[in-house]
């Protein structure tokens, strides 16, 4: 069968993860690369020297030997880069945040419906193997219905970034759309049987004295119909990379929990237990749990999507959702007050 070939446009520390898991997938070809870097030009060519190398995205989109444009860059390029993909006639994966506002993430959506391509965005803790697992526990009645969920995060500070884009608030939107995204993510996919979303309350607070607006400390509850309510938070001041989800239901409960030394840390430690009320047991995985493992689920996806061979994992309106939560919950911090979803 023929490979679905990939073109990647940012090559930063992520970026070469995404053209890793690229390139190990099966049904999936690597062919170009686009980066701004001439540093990260060389590194790209040296990991992968039958990928064609662009110093911009414009050229590599332009290809017609492209099936799937994969986008890894900060958060303010997003737009304007999707856009040019998909009027390239291209399929899009896109990574979270999808874009900074509603609008752009609207105009995405109608943009990828009209040339019929698929947008895929890249939420790949849907991917995992253990959050993956809650989900799947959930919809078949594990816990009964569920009544709350605690995700929550503590880890080390932030990566700078390349030029330090992730701590230039024009550039990363707000710090909610970085990391707490998945987790909101998580939150409406663990309840989607029971609605979406009405409303979001979040406090914050800044380690850093100088940055008040770089919040370290991050909090929201956001409610469901009929009482039921998810509890978001992380802490950048911390150490490692902690994650924890807590669900209860009315007939059972689930504790999930990852750590390992760093986000992309190969061999982490993980666990799932589940209470039937009775009695606890370990659940045990198909696979290992870990973001990096995500990313080649993720990556495999694709070419099953672009085939139509399977759904995509996370759509525009997903992703959608999710900036719309995140930007929700930046202005109840800033407000002091509950954010009403309409």
């Amino acid at each position: 069968m023929k490979s679905i070939r990939f073109g990647l446009i940012g090559y930063g520390t992520w970026g070469s993860h995404h053209a890793a898991a690229i390139a190990r997938t099966s049904g999936a070809e690597l062919a170009a690369i686009a980066t701004r870097s001439a540093e990260s030009r060389a590194a790209a060519h040296a990991s992968h020297p039958g990928a064609r190398i662009h110093e911009d995205y414009q050229s590599l989109v332009a290809r017609d030997d492209i099936d799937v444009v994969d986008v890894v860059l900060p958060s303010d390029l997003h737009f304007e880069v999707s856009t040019a993909v998909l009027q390239s006639g291209k399929h899009l994966l896109l990574e979270k945040p999808m874009a900074l506002t509603g609008a752009h993430c609207e105009g995405l959506i109608r943009l990828a419906e009209a040339v019929g391509k698929k947008l895929a965005i890249g939420h790949e803790l849907r991917l995992s193997s253990l959050w993956g697992k809650v989900k799947e526990m959930v919809d078949a009645g594990s816990v009964g219905e569920p009544l709350y969920v605690l995700v929550e995060l503590w880890r080390r500070p932030y990566r700078q970034g390349s030029a330090g884009w992730r701590y230039n608030r024009d550039r990363v939107g707000s710090w909610i759309l970085e990391e707490p995204i998945h987790f909101f993510d998580l939150a409406r996919w663990y309840y989607g049987r029971q609605g979406d979303p009405i409303a979001v309350y979040a406090r914050a607070n800044s380690r850093q004295s100088g940055h008040p607006e770089l919040q370290d400390n991050f909090s929201a509850i956001v409610s469901f119909p009929r009482g039921a309510y998810a509890v978001i938070s992380q802490t950048l001041g911390a150490f490692e990379h902690h994650q924890t989800v807590k669900l209860t239901g009315t007939r059972g409960s689930l504790w999930a929990a990852w750590s390992g030394a760093l986000d992309r840390d190969l061999h982490p430690r993980y666990s799932l237990k589940y209470h039937d009320g009775e009695k606890v047991v370990d659940i045990p995985l198909s696979t290992t749990s870990g973001e990096v493992y995500e990313l080649e689920a993720e990556i495999d996806m694709m070419v099953k999507a672009v085939r139509g061979e399977g759904p995509i994992a996370a759509d525009g309106t997903d992703g959608k959702w999710a900036v719309s939560l995140c930007l929700a919950a930046q202005q109840s911090v800033d407000s002091g007050k509950v954010v009403i979803l309409s």
